[in-house]
C-alpha cells in the first residue's frame, strides 16, 4: 500500500529525461559533444528544492581497493593474480579497511557527512589484455549485482560498515551501474544477447547515439529499453546453485515481479537487485554511474523503488537510522558543469535531438565536472559565479557536487599538488556540495610515470605521509574547513554576499545560520567588517584559529597567525 501511494504522489514529476557519456571507472567514455541536429527549444521547468543538508554535504569518495587493507586474506579472490599492469591490478584494500578507519574516528574527525564507495558488487574475475593486464579493481565491471565482491569482503562486512557509519551520523552511498555488464574475458562469459548488445559503439550524435549503443567496444550494453521478458542468465543460475541460494533468489524475483507488475525485462531485474541493498541494509543513497547512457525514465522508477525501500528499512530499524531523510540520488552526467547548464538551457542536457532535465528523473544532485576549470578564477569570481547559478540562476534549489580531483578526470585541478591549500579553500568554501576524493586531504599523488590513462589517478592512499608535519598541517586545514561546513549548512546551501573585496570578506546565510569568512589576510592583528550580519555586542569565534572577539561598531578585531578567518557565533 505504501509503495503504491508513493508512486502515485511522487512518480508523476519524474517521468521526462535522458542520458549520454562518461568514463566508467576503467577508462571508458568520451567522444565528440557536437550536435549536428537542431536542438529543441528549451521549455519552462518546474522549480526544485533539494534538502539543504545535501546541497551543503561533504561526501568522501573512495575506491575500497586503494583506500586501506584491513584483511590481507582476501587480497586475491576468484583465482585473480598479482600480475596486473601498474595500478591496474588489485592492491588489497577492502571494506574491513574502511571499517577500521571508521572505528578510528577518521571520518568523524575530518568532518565527513557521507561516504561514497566505488561499486562493491562482484565484478568479472578475469582481465583484459590492453597494454598490460587490467583487472576490475575499480568495481565498474559488474558480474553479479546480488553479492559483494570477495576481494572487498563479505556482505557481513558491508552491514557492519553501514551500521558503524550510521552510529557516527555518517551516511553511506553505493555506486550503482545499470548501463553495462563487465567485459567478456577468458574467465567470464558474455551475457546472453537478449540481455546485452555489443554494437554499435556510441557515436554521441543524438539520443540514440548515446543510449542504445555500447559505451566502448569492451562493455556490453544492457538492453534497458526492452520490455521483452528474459530469464536469469544460465551462468548466474549455476553460480547461485553452487552457492546454495538459487531457490531463494528465484523466489525473491517472483515476489518482486508479482508486487510491482513490471515485465521481466533486464532493467527491472537490475532495479530489484540494486534496491535490495537499500531494503536489507539501509543504504542512504546511490551515486549513479553513466547516467546519461540509460533512458532517464528508468532512473525515476529506480528512485521511487529505492525511496520506498529506505522508508521501509527505517520503519523496521528505528534504532539504526540516522534520521528520517529521504533517499538521495546523485548522478554522473558526463559533461555536466554549472556554467554550461545554467545559461541557455536552464537545467537541461542537450543530446542534439532531445533536451533532458535529470532533476525531473529522481536525481537530487549531479556531479559538477566544470569546477576543475572554474577553480582557476579568483576566490571572488568563483564564489560569485556559483552563488549566482545555485541561488538565483537556472540551478536555483538544485544539488550539485563539485570536486578538484576524481577517479577518471584527467584534467583534475592541481594534479601536481602544488596548490593544495588553495584547492581546499576554493572547493570547501564554494556554494554547493563537495566531493573529497580519497587523499585530497593528504595531497595523495595523482600522477604515476608507470601507469597509463586514468589509473594514474588511483594511487594507493598515502597514509604514511601523515608522519610528515607538512601533511598533517594540510590535513588540519581540510579538517577545519570541513568541520565548519558541517556546522553551518549556510556555507554550501546559503545565500552569498560580498562584504568587501580587500580583504576579501563575504557572508553566507541560510535562515538563522549566518557566517562571515575573510581570506588573504596578513598574519597577526586583523579587523573584520561584520556590520549588518552580527549586531554590536555579539560574541564571535574564529573557527579556524579558535580566537574569540566581540562585535564593536560593526567590526571584530582579533589576532591569529592564519590568512583565513571563519567567523561564527560563539557558543
Amino acid at each position: 500500500m505504501a509503495v503504491k501511494w508513493y508512486r502515485l504522489t511522487v512518480g508523476i514529476g519524474w517521468l521526462l529525461a535522458l542520458a549520454i557519456l562518461q568514463g566508467c571507472g576503467a577508462g571508458g567514455g568520451g567522444g565528440s559533444q557536437s550536435s549536428p541536429q537542431p536542438e529543441p527549444e528549451p521549455q519552462p521547468l518546474p522549480d526544485i528544492t533539494v534538502d539543504p543538508f545535501w546541497r551543503n554535504a561533504s561526501i568522501y569518495f573512495l575506491l575500497p581497493d586503494r583506500f586501506n587493507n584491513g584483511d590481507v586474506t582476501n587480497d586475491l579472490a576468484y583465482d585473480r593474480q598479482d600480475d596486473g599492469a601498474p595500478l591496474r591490478g588489485f592492491h588489497g584494500g577492502d571494506l574491513r579497511g574502511v571499517i577500521d578507519k571508521l572505528n578510528e574516528g577518521y571520518f568523524t574527525d575530518l568532518g565527513v557527512d557521507a561516504i561514497w564507495m566505488s561499486p562493491i558488487i562482484e565484478n568479472v574475475h578475469g582481465y583484459l589484455e590492453r597494454s598490460g593486464r587490467t583487472y576490475a579493481y575499480h568495481g565498474y565491471w559488474p558480474r553479479d549485482w546480488t553479492t559483494v565482491d570477495a576481494n572487498f569482503g563479505m556482505e557481513a562486512d558491508l552491514v557492519e560498515l553501514i551500521n558503524t557509519a550510521h552510529s557516527q551520523g555518517i551516511r553511506v552511498l553505493l555506486d550503482v551501474i545499470a548501463n553495462h555488464t563487465g567485459p567478456e574475458t577468458a574467465q567470464d562469459p558474455l551475457w546472453p544477447s537478449e540481455w546485452v548488445r555489443t554494437s554499435p559503439v556510441c557515436d554521441w550524435q543524438n539520443f540514440a547515439g548515446n543510449v542504445t549503443c555500447t559505451l566502448t567496444d569492451h562493455l556490453p550494453d544492457i538492453r534497458t529499453e526492452s520490455n521483452v521478458p528474459v530469464e536469469v542468465p544460465q551462468f548466474l543460475q549455476e553460480k547461485w546453485q553452487q552457492e546454495g541460494r538459487l531457490e531463494t533468489e528465484q523466489a525473491e524475483l517472483d515476489a518482486f515481479f508479482a508486487r510491482t507488475g513490471h515485465p521481466r525485462a533486464p532493467r527491472y531485474y537490475l532495479m530489484k537487485w540494486l534496491t535490495d541493498w537499500v531494503r536489507e541494509y539501509g543504504v542512504d543513497g546511490f551515486r549513479v554511474d553513466t547516467a546519461k547512457h540509460v533512458e532517464p525514465e528508468f532512473w525515476g522508477e529506480l528512485k521511487l523503488e529505492a525511496s520506498a525501500a529506505l522508508a521501509q528499512w527505517k520503519q523496521d530499524n528505528p534504532d539504526k537510522k540516522i534520521d528520517d531523510k529521504d533517499f538521495f540520488m546523485l548522478g554522473e552526467v558526463y559533461g555536466f558543469g554549472v556554467d554550461n547548464f545554467s545559461a541557455s538551457r536552464g537545467r537541461q542536457y542537450g543530446f542534439g535531438d532531445r533536451l533532458v532535465d535529470f532533476y525531473q528523473f529522481g536525481f537530487d544532485a549531479l556531479i559538477n565536472m566544470g569546477f576543475v576549470r572554474h577553480a582557476e578564477q579568483s576566490y571572488a569570481e568563483l564564489f560569485q559565479q556559483y552563488a549566482d547559478d545555485l541561488t538565483a540562476g537556472g540551478l536555483n534549489g538544485a544539488g550539485v557536487l563539485s570536486y578538484i580531483s576524481s577517479h577518471d578526470d584527467m584534467d583534475s585541478f592541481d594534479r601536481e599538488r602544488a596548490r593544495t591549500y588553495e584547492s581546499a579553500s576554493k572547493l570547501l568554501l564554494s556554494p554547493g556540495a563537495v566531493q573529497i576524493y580519497y587523499g585530497d586531504e593528504l595531497a595523495r599523488p595523482l600522477m604515476d610515470a608507470e601507469a597509463l590513462y586514468d589509473a594514474e589517478l588511483r594511487t594507493p592512499m598515502n597514509w604514511h605521509n601523515l608522519e610528515n608535519a607538512d601533511t598533517r598541517q594540510l590535513h588540519d586545514h581540510w579538517r577545519k574547513l570541513l568541520r565548519f561546513r558541517q556546522a553551518h549548512k549556510a556555507v554550501g546551501a546559503g545565500e552569498h554576499r560580498e562584504i568587501s573585496r580587500t580583504p576579501y570578506t563575504f557572508v553566507r546565510a541560510l535562515d538563522d545560520d549566518r557566517v562571515v569568512i575573510a581570506m588573504d589576510l596578513a598574519p597577526g592583528d586583523k579587523t573584520i567588517v561584520v556590520s549588518d550580519v552580527f549586531a554590536d555586542g555579539t560574541q564571535l569565534k574564529d573557527a579556524y584559529s579558535g580566537a574569540t572577539a566581540t562585535v564593536r561598531n560593526g567590526v571584530v578585531s582579533l589576532n591569529s597567525a592564519f590568512p583565513l578567518v571563519l567567523m561564527e557565533v560563539a557558543k
